[in-house]
């Protein structure tokens, strides 16, 4: 009774009379009857910004099915794919020299009484109030007058028309369009849902994060690969380290240099001075994308991935040894390598090794970085650290991201919620407590937000033991977000046998194809 009394007071604050009470119950019960917005799911991104951004403005074809709602056959298929276009990227189609001859002031009319139909059937879900949020505010009203004002009364026609003739006389009809285009785009989609991993891999990561800042309603599950990028923002050695192998492994310098800036040259220069007669066969870059901004030949880039991939498996093994709480000392592989025979013995059995060409691995101390990979690592962390536009995305990331989201009775997550092959939930010690299940998840979470607004300057040392926990939720063993034994990095770089190359997926994976254990990650988040 006391509790019902307090929630009353606070709801008192907002609503202070019955009437006002009473109104907003009005307001709550009419949107309860709209039909639900469409939400948006996107998954493993990893930097495909043509795909990802074609799918988000067509919303996977619900702007097509909607034209073709709207005008049937009132518009030759023709037109209606034109429309369509111009909806997807109308900044683009605008500028096209080619466009500009049949840019006129008739055409803009056209086009923007077309738009305007669009917009009424895409926003036909929604409240009059939460349509007017998503709309540019300079043109907010004059939008809002076009959408809900009936045409066919005789009295309120001149005044549509005035509106049109302003907009058209004043010469803002491309800014029009592109306003409503982009308004469209926005009223597909109600909510957008990324659960994880934009990074690596594709050419532009980069481009991904703005188109996502853009949107209005949008939050992110992170991933293992986008909990490596965070950590290269914060200056972490090893996740800056495992970020360019990747890179300079599938031969995408776009994302780096032109994106973000990241100045590639140090690298580039030591890896041609260390490695200038080495093949490096084993490190040949896989070719998926041709870079636009910074054509990288091959050999080079094969080069710099040895250079990149030797460094980090020197700060992995550093990191390892910092945390003996990870219980990673399996994992610290160059002090098993036999350097005069050219083998590495890994769980007892001794492998050949495809590469024995290791000029800067001390064997007596193979950890340690020779001064020139000091300094190239410092120069690497400096970039990383100071580019504005990674930094930019990477708090968006903690702004409008976490590792999971509860939302209509369910759990969205990238990866896994570690399990033991009893069914119970993975226990990780920590010097902070043993966490497990969503406990665990969210031991991620608030150490995550610690790490990357430690104050680096204040603590540089405490920094990067903070940030190496981002390179745990990259590739531990019982990080949600990787869900393997080991990440076989080093194994596929110079050992054949492809028994090496195995990552055992976690037994969740097995578990949640059945429903009691569905129901029991279901219990354990409150759902």
């Amino acid at each position: 009774m006391m509790r019902d009394l307090d929630y009353l007071k606070l709801l008192a604050k907002q609503f202070p009379t019955a009437t006002a009470a009473g109104a907003e119950i009005i307001n709550l019960r009419a949107i309860c009857a709209l039909p639900k917005g469409t939400e948006y799911f996107f998954s493993d991104l990893h930097g495909e910004s043509d795909a990802f951004i074609y799918l988000m403005r067509s919303a996977s074809g619900i702007v097509r099915d909607k034209i073709d709602e709207t005008f049937g056959n009132l518009l030759p298929e023709e037109e209606q794919l034109e429309l369509a276009n111009l909806i997807y990227y109308p900044r683009d189609i605008l500028s096209d020299p080619e466009h500009k001859e049949k840019d006129t002031p008739e055409w803009q009319r056209i086009t923007i009484n077309r738009l305007v139909n669009i917009c009424r059937c895409v926003s036909s879900k929604y409240t009059r109030s939460k349509v007017r949020k998503k709309m540019p505010q300079q043109y907010a009203y004059a939008i809002d007058e076009l959408l809900h004002i009936d045409g066919h009364d005789e009295d309120k026609r001149g005044y549509l028309r005035g509106i049109m003739d302003a907009i058209i006389d004043i010469d803002m009809g491309d800014d029009f369009i592109v306003a409503l285009s982009e308004l469209i785009q926005n009223l597909v989609i109600d909510n957008l849902h990324i659960i994880g991993d934009i990074f690596d891999r594709g050419p532009h990561a980069d481009q991904i994060m703005e188109e996502l800042m853009s949107f209005h309603d949008v939050d992110i599950e992170w991933g293992n690969h986008d909990a490596e990028w965070m950590g290269a923002a914060c200056g972490n050695p090893a996740c800056i380290c495992s970020v360019l192998r990747i890179a300079t492994s599938y031969n995408s310098f776009d994302v780096l240099e032109d994106g973000y800036g990241i100045n590639l040259r140090p690298l580039s220069m030591f890896a041609e001075e260390i490695y200038g007669d080495d093949p490096c066969d084993c490190f040949q870059p896989h070719l998926l994308d041709t870079n636009v901004s910074d054509s990288v030949n091959p050999h080079l880039a094969a080069k710099m991935c040895k250079a990149i991939s030797i460094i980090l498996f020197k700060e992995e093994g550093a990191l390892i040894r910092r945390h003996p709480e990870y219980k990673l000392d399996h994992r610290l592989l160059l002090e098993h390598i036999d350097y005069e025979k050219g083998t590495v013995t890994l769980e007892g059995k001794t492998y050949h090794m495809k590469d024995t060409h290791f000029p800067t691995i001390d064997p007596k101390d193979p950890y340690r970085l020779t001064p020139k990979e000091e300094e190239l690592m410092a120069t690497l962390v400096y970039s990383f650290t100071h580019s504005q536009l990674l930094q930019k995305h990477i708090r968006f990331f903690f702004t409008n991201g976490a590792m999971y989201k509860v939302v209509n009775n369910n759990i969205l997550f990238h990866g896994c919620i570690p399990m033991d092959v009893d069914g119970s939930f993975l226990k990780l010690e920590t010097s902070m407590g043993t966490f497990s299940g969503k406990a665990l998840m969210d031991y991620f979470y608030e150490r995550a937000i610690d790490a990357y607004f430690l104050n680096g300057e204040n603590d540089p040392k405490g920094k990067i033991y903070a940030t190496d926990l981002f390179w745990y939720m990259w590739c531990g063993p019982y990080s949600p977000l990787f869900g393997k034994d080991k990440m076989t990095t080093f194994e596929h770089c110079f050992i054949e046998e492809p028994e090496t190359h195995v990552e055992k997926f976690n037994i969740y994976y097995d578990f949640s194809k059945e429903e009691r254990y569905v129901d029991r990650i279901f219990a354990e988040f409150g759902v």
